[in-house]
């Protein structure tokens, strides 16, 4: 059977619907991720492995294949840990596998299985409200994504035992309120951080180095 968990790839700031699927069969033990996805995806699995055995929990000695759905859409970045770590508690029992419809997922696993922050949680959670679905992502992404809307249902966990205590209600996650993310001295944006819309990035730089005016319309 396979299980599925629905999350986003990032075209510049357009976040394009993916689905995690995950499969478990009789073979050699083995978990393999397919899809297209850059180094960051490949590396997945085993942050995945080590984040579900801190959290009690244990993969089947049998042969794992993740698919991300479409297989012809280029995957990039950590966020996937999330959503594959979720379809694989799907498909072993962990938490009932009807707990995601009507959510999607992202976020980065720690080998203790604490979630950390990614970048693209307000543009996912806009993708989200816009399909009619919620959000599931980490406890630091939560006040981000409650800037989408307010009807946007939002599960924003510390950790996977917390998550796997939501789906199975016995403790409950609040709905994180709006918030903004403050800066310490000397640590502003930086545009080598930003992906995607090389174009407009380069405009800026050439701007910026030469001190010219700019226009941005």
């Amino acid at each position: 059977m396979v299980t599925r968990v629905a999350t986003v790839a990032f075209q510049g700031i357009d976040a394009v619907p993916v689905d995690v699927q995950a499969h478990i069969a009789p073979g050699l033990p083995a978990l393999v991720i397919v899809g297209l996805g850059d180094k960051a995806v490949r590396e997945s699995g085993e942050r995945v492995r080590a984040a579900l055995i801190a959290s009690g929990l244990g993969l089947p000695p049998k042969r794992i294949t993740i698919n991300l759905a479409p297989a012809d859409l280029p995957k990039e970045g950590s966020h996937y840990d999330l959503p594959i770590a979720l379809a694989l508690m799907s498909a072993i029992g962990a938490i009932p596998q009807d707990a995601l419809d009507g959510y999607l997922a992202l976020g980065e696993l720690g080998l203790d299985g604490r979630l950390a922050h990614v970048g693209g949680i307000l543009p996912a959670a806009i993708s989200a409200h816009g399909r009619g679905l919620g959000i599931v992502c980490p406890k630091l992404s939560g006040p981000e994504a409650a800037w989408a809307s307010e009807d946007v249902d939002i599960i924003a966990a510390d950790s996977l035992l917390a998550l796997v205590n939501h789906l199975t209600g016995h403790q409950l996650q609040g709905r994180p309120a709006p918030g903004k993310q403050l800066l310490e001295a000397g640590d502003l944006p930086d545009l080598m951080d930003v992906r995607g819309q090389a174009v407009a990035r380069r405009a800026l730089e050439v701007a910026a180095a030469g001190g010219h005016n700019l226009l941005k319309v």
